[in-house]
């Protein structure tokens, strides 16, 4: 699959997660990062979205631990929760 369809299909999915505070969360981190992101960072993205959001999001707030596979920079980048841009 090129590029371009990759990126569409993980912001699709980024997006579309089954909770509105899982899409801000993870879709706005894929927003923000994810075009700049290496195929090796794209992989990361795309087995972190396997897992269930209320996982992804303890990690992110740090209220369990983030898992070895995960753990990183990118991750970092996550936990700063500096991406969330939620509309009134």
């Amino acid at each position: 699959m090129d590029r371009e369809t990759r990126l569409r299909r993980l912001g699709f999915r980024a997006w579309h997660r089954g909770t509105r505070e899982a899409d801000f969360m993870i879709g706005g981190f894929f927003d923000r990062y994810g075009n700049d992101w290496s195929d090796e960072e794209l992989t990361w993205f795309e087995t972190l979205i396997e897992e269930q959001d209320v996982d992804i999001m303890a990690w992110a707030i740090g209220t369990q631990e983030v898992p070895a596979q995960f753990a990183g920079v990118q991750m970092d980048l996550m936990r700063k929760l500096d991406f969330i841009d939620i509309p009134r």
